[in-house]
């Protein structure tokens, strides 16, 4: 069940109304159920995963809450630990690594002849299974207390609004909530129902209309020439900006209606200074949960130089691979962190050129140049990401190129034709583009919602309607998959 479905049109106020009717203590049952119902919509068989995460997870908490000894507290993480990533390996890798390897031994075979295990993706499994670990680890290491009920845990692991693609939630922070007494409140529900809306303005008008024109080129760019090639990849980076954090919007919006704060995913990552500040503003709970569990684990910066180096390639490699079992991936992650790296060994030099220049006396060109910079060096790291092959991604990188001074009538028709056939999606896209980056901006005086809220009812219905309209217009209606559903 999609969220830009007619079957979640349906089903989400069906559910909010049957929630505030209900008595407080069964609620939780009401939204457990619910969040069941919602996953078993796309396969009813691949619950009995979420069943099981929840369980093993449960009791390995429950047993470590039981004694003090610090090697059986380990031995139960390494099951809990063994069996949840022992799932996601073979449901997402174990072809991956078998095709690999028999590359290896047998270079000429074709991908026909390869034994792998064939098994569908199940939805959203990287993100359930890192949800349900993160409490168990947590527990481990002494910062949750440990859960004790099923119910509660189980609907922690499931809970609908984020259960698919995020935000990957902490225990200490969502567990005390879905447990929690609360009253219908209008704001809330009002300001959780606004952000579902933007959230789905960013998906069908913006990321699916982007969609058309991205896939048109990256799945033959062989057919297609320099400017295309960087027109469709600029454009795919707004479209997963815009897809995904479309998806967090409304699953943040969801979950304020059923009072529950779920943490902010995404905060305005293309007006990053940085690729480090990028990584602060991009997939915040899968980068803070990587922070958390891994690059710590492994020593961080703690541990001398060399150490802290081996630490953030390790994180960035296995959040590349975290996004897909396949080699551009890898790439993907690695090429993150040798920004990362090569950004922390050049930080003093670029320190000192700005002040060699003066530049810090005009901090607001010196914000929009390292911006920029940072938008490019992202943006051609996006060409792995979407690429369906290395040896695509490899033709992209040799041919990419655009002129601007080249770009007059005749040439931008020409661009036009190619990309999109017709003038339609081609210029929605860009103006689309364009009315979020200026929406953004708008956060510097504190956001459209503060602007709106401090103006009469009817200006603010006004653009409400006008909102609606602008949806029912140019939205691309299709019930395109969010990209992340794929991870």
């Amino acid at each position: 069940m999609l969220f830009n479905s007619a079957e979640f049109l349906f089903f989400f106020p069906v559910v909010a109304l049957l929630f505030f009717v209900l008595p407080h203590r069964f609620r939780w049952v009401l939204l457990l159920g619910a969040s069941y119902f919602f996953y078993m919509s796309w396969k009813v068989e691949y619950a009995a995963l979420i069943g099981l995460v929840t369980v093993t997870d449960y009791l390995a908490g429950r047993a470590m809450g039981r004694t003090e000894d610090p090697e059986k507290r380990r031995s139960y993480l390494v099951g809990a630990l063994t069996i949840n990533l022992g799932m996601l390996f073979v449901f997402k890798y174990a072809d991956f690594v078998i095709s690999s390897l028999w590359g290896v031994v047998d270079p000429a075979a074709v991908t026909s002849e390869v034994p792998t295990l064939g098994l569908v993706l199940p939805v959203g499994i990287s993100f359930f299974v890192f949800q349900s670990l993160s409490y168990t680890i947590d527990v481990y290491r002494g910062t949750k207390k440990v859960e004790t009920h099923l119910g509660h845990y189980a609907l922690y692991v499931s809970f609908f609004p984020q259960l698919v693609a995020g935000p990957i939630e902490r225990s200490r922070r969502l567990l005390p909530q879905l447990s929690r007494r609360l009253e219908f409140d209008y704001a809330r529900v009002t300001d959780g129902l606004k952000r579902m809306a933007w959230g789905l303005f960013k998906k069908v008008v913006i990321a699916d209309r982007l969609a058309v024109m991205v896939d048109t080129v990256y799945q033959d760019p062989a057919r297609f020439g320099g400017l295309e090639l960087t027109v469709a990849t600029v454009f795919f980076a707004f479209q997963i900006y815009c897809d995904f954090s479309g998806y967090s919007d409304m699953a943040i919006g969801a979950a304020r209606v059923f009072g529950v704060r779920l943490m902010d995913n995404f905060d305005r990552p293309y007006f990053a200074t940085s690729i480090r500040d990028f990584w602060r503003r991009w997939h915040i709970s899968l980068s803070t949960w990587f922070r958390d569990y891994v690059y710590v684990s492994l020593g961080g910066n703690r541990e001398g130089r060399a150490r802290w180096h081996f630490s953030l390639l390790v994180t960035f490699l296995l959040s590349g691979i975290w996004h897909g079992a396949n080699w551009t991936f890898l790439l993907w992650g690695a090429l993150h962190g040798t920004y990362m790296l090569v950004g922390a060994w050049t930080r003093g030099l670029r320190q000192r050129s700005v002040a060699a220049l003066r530049l810090d006396r005009a901090p607001v060109l010196l914000g929009f140049g390292r911006a920029t910079v940072t938008f490019i060096l992202v943006v051609l790291a996006w060409v792995l990401f979407r690429a369906e092959s290395l040896s695509d991604a490899v033709y992209v990188y040799t041919h990419l190129a655009f002129n601007p001074f080249a770009l007059d009538g005749q040439v931008l028709d020409h661009l036009v034709v190619r990309l999109a056939g017709n003038g339609f999606e081609f210029y929605v896209g860009v103006f689309s583009i364009g009315f979020l980056l200026a929406v953004q901006s708008c956060r510097r005086w504190g956001g459209v919602g503060a602007f709106l809220a401090r103006r009469p009812a009817w200006i603010r219905w006004t653009v409400y309607v006008f909102g609606v309209l602008l949806l029912a217009v140019f939205g691309v209606f299709d019930q395109k998959e969010f990209i992340y559903f794929q991870f």
